[in-house]
């Protein structure tokens, strides 16, 4: 199973979601595309947060040193992102792959996130709540499913907000994983409690 975890924005909780896949899975985890904290990147965080020792991170395809939207941030650093180099490692394992920003967040003139995402690929939707989440969460799955992208269901990230996610999950029909409640820090216990949790749901997509 190869599952592309995108979200409706920067900074709405991709990261901790990923790991808690990776680790209820014990899958393979890959990021393609890294712009800035090469020093302490996504990968290594997903390193520090996970339990399992079956797990391998591959290798970005692209790792950029801004912290910026990648097409900027490869323009600084004199490359230019191309979609034929961004090569899904081969493993036998469940793979987790982890999206940069928005889908629609750009790669290069005229690529975007979405485009890394395969048809063999089983979309997870981070929508966390906020003042306008809903219209992001609702254009984020309207653009993959124009797409023809197939949707596995949607992680909620924050405290329970009733209204936001009985509205979202009535107008999509798609199926909620699971939430992650806001929590005071996030360590390897943390993310294995979640991925306990989530781990059935995971299995069933």
């Amino acid at each position: 199973m190869k599952l592309f975890i995108t979200g409706i924005g920067t900074d709405v909780g991709k990261t901790i979601a990923s790991a808690i896949i990776t680790e209820a899975l014990e899958a393979d985890y890959w990021k393609p595309v890294q712009a800035g904290d090469l020093e302490n990147s996504d990968s290594h965080k997903i390193k520090r947060y996970l339990s399992n020792s079956k797990t391998t991170v591959h290798n970005n395809s692209y790792a950029l040193n801004t912290p910026a939207s990648p097409h900027l941030a490869a323009k600084l650093d004199g490359v230019t992102i191309d979609l034929k180099q961004i090569q899904e490692p081969k493993t036998k394992n469940h793979l987790v792959i982890e999206g940069a920003g928005g889908v629609f967040v750009p790669l290069n003139d005229v690529d975007c996130v979405i485009d890394i995402i395969q048809s063999d690929y089983k979309v997870i939707v981070v929508s966390r709540h906020y003042l306008g989440s809903i219209n992001h969460t609702l254009l984020t799955i309207e653009a993959l499913k124009t797409r023809n992208l197939p949707i596995a269901g949607i992680i909620f990230n924050g405290n329970e907000n009733i209204s936001t996610e009985e509205i979202i999950l009535n107008k999509t029909g798609l199926k909620m994983i699971g939430r992650i409640d806001d929590e005071p820090y996030f360590d390897n216990n943390v993310v294995r409690y979640y991925a306990d949790q989530f781990r059935e749901s995971l299995l069933n997509l």
